[in-house]
């Protein structure tokens, strides 16, 4: 049976979700250990993160919120991504920019999690 998109897109996005974790963490981990950085840990890369995150999480979330109506999942969505957006403001390459992304994107994360639980309860 093919999968059905809105479950596709919320495995996608916490496909993305890890990653952009495994970025936070590898980042701190080589800034800590190395003091310096390459292009891949660049401010950068957290508004592209989170400007591929918007429309994803918002197509999934909304995709899941009609089939199965359960607001507070998207609204926890809507958090994630505000968190998110929040660590663009915080000087980048400090133990604070990493735990405010890695919160925002957990959220994120588990909002889709649970969207993809919501979509196969029924």
């Amino acid at each position: 049976m093919p999968e059905r998109p809105a479950s596709l897109l919320d495995r996608i996005a916490i496909g993305l979700s890890g990653l952009c974790l495994l970025h936070c963490v590898a980042g701190f981990v080589l800034l800590s250990l190395f003091a310096l950085s390459g292009d891949w840990l660049d401010h950068r890369v957290h508004v592209i993160g989170l400007l591929l995150a918007m429309p994803l999480a918002a197509v999934a979330l909304w995709r899941g919120w009609r089939q199965h109506g359960r607001l507070p999942i998207g609204l926890l969505g809507m958090i994630g991504l505000a968190v998110m957006a929040a660590s663009l403001v915080v000087a980048h390459g400090q133990i604070s920019e990493m735990l405010v992304s890695m919160l925002g994107v957990g959220l994120l994360a588990t909002a889709h999690w649970l969207n993809l639980r919501a979509l196969r309860a029924g």
